[in-house]
């Protein structure tokens, strides 16, 4: 069994910063990509940014220059910076992970969100 757990969401005032992180634990074999993600009130969940395991980056063009993605593969933990926000990066924020596990198996999971609130 896999889980991702998220933390670092919250309340911030716009052009604020926060940062957030997602652990991963279990039966873990190796993790590829891994990724945020966000869905507003009333909209599709949207890919943030993505981070391969040798490091590459992908953002939303609507993040680029403001979010960073990073991970740690010792401690199988993927974070994302996040600066100069507005109150339109106002979401759930989702963690991703490609992750084949001790038995062989490879699945796409998900951690259970963490609330991004930016306003005055």
């Amino acid at each position: 069994q896999v889980q991702l757990v998220e933390s670092g969401g919250g309340l911030v005032q716009p052009g604020g910063s926060l940062r957030l992180s997602c652990v991963a634990s279990g039966s873990i074999f190796r993790i590829d990509n891994m990724g945020w993600y966000r869905q507003a009130p009333g909209k599709q969940r949207e890919l943030v940014a993505a981070i391969t395991s040798g490091g590459s980056t992908h953002y939303a063009d609507s993040v680029k220059g403001r979010f960073t993605i990073s991970r740690d593969n010792a401690k199988s933990t993927v974070y994302l910076q996040m600066n100069s926000l507005k109150p339109e990066d106002t979401a759930v924020y989702y963690c991703n992970a490609h992750i084949w596990v001790v038995a062989g198996a490879f699945g796409n999971y998900w951690g259970q969100g963490t609330q991004v609130t930016v306003s005055s």
